[in-house]
């Protein structure tokens, strides 16, 4: 019993970390292209998995928390690597850079698809949060020169497995195999993973807000994966309060 109440604290508490944040974060036109590629790519990776999850329910993926933060350090060395003039982003010519030196086979046309999408704060800057997203993203859209046979694609082989995960987080959520995630489906999800204490309505419906920025009703995988990033505990303290100077309004 104690086990099992820790996760069930810890989906209580995701809410608070987050939804300060996400009123600033709509999901525009320009995220559309980029996005309904996202869709294709995990409706392929749902239907060869043959419906088969390694996970079993929330708090699987919940106990799984301290294995993506660690799995996800080292991207950190990466992200300092092409912040050229240290100032804590990394700007578009930065990012083609990195692109090119990771041996991505990606137009510049992909390359700024993958910053608007990611520059959520329209600074003109990726941020560390932001970079982890990117890369993922470029790991799961772009064709890579470096990955053949049992090469890395990033490099990284834990890394790799860290951002495999992370999908399988997603596609166990993804009950209808449509590559977006379901208000219904999530909510579900959330509260049968503890029957004996299940959350108020409201709660679970603050939760999914937190992931639908836009309120479709259905979220992204990119929009998932900035929720469960910041859900993970990725940002050191002084990067969630860089974050948070950038998206507060100042008062006029």
């Amino acid at each position: 019993m104690e086990g099992s109440a820790q996760p069930c604290l810890v989906l209580k508490l995701l809410s608070n970390k987050i939804g300060s944040l996400l009123c600033f974060w709509n999901s525009p036109k320009k995220y559309r292209r980029l996005d309904t590629k996202l869709e294709t790519k995990m409706v392929e990776l749902k239907r060869s998995s043959s419906g088969e999850s390694k996970f079993r329910s929330i708090n699987g993926i919940i106990l799984k928390f301290p294995h993506f933060k660690e799995g996800l350090k080292e991207i950190k060395d990466v992200f300092e690597q092409f912040d050229e003039d240290s100032n804590g982003t990394i700007d578009r010519d930065e990012l083609k850079k990195c692109v090119k030196k990771l041996h991505f086979h990606a137009k510049d046309e992909e390359v700024n698809d993958l910053f608007d999408s990611c520059d959520v704060d329209e600074k003109e800057g990726i941020q560390f949060n932001e970079f982890i997203v990117l890369l993922c993203l470029l790991y799961l859209l772009i064709d890579s020169s470096s990955s053949s046979g049992n090469t890395p694609k990033i490099g990284s082989p834990e890394l790799e497995a860290t951002f495999n995960t992370i999908v399988e987080a997603f596609l166990f959520l993804d009950k209808n195999g449509d590559g977006k995630l379901h208000k219904k489906d999530v909510l579900k999800a959330l509260n049968d993973e503890c029957p004996c204490e299940k959350s108020p309505s409201h709660v679970t419906r603050t939760r999914f807000r937190e992931m639908d920025w836009n309120r479709s009703g259905k979220v992204s995988f990119r929009q998932f994966l900035f929720a469960f990033l910041d859900w993970v505990g990725i940002d050191t303290d002084d990067e969630k309060g860089r974050l948070r100077a950038t998206t507060t309004p100042q008062p006029n």
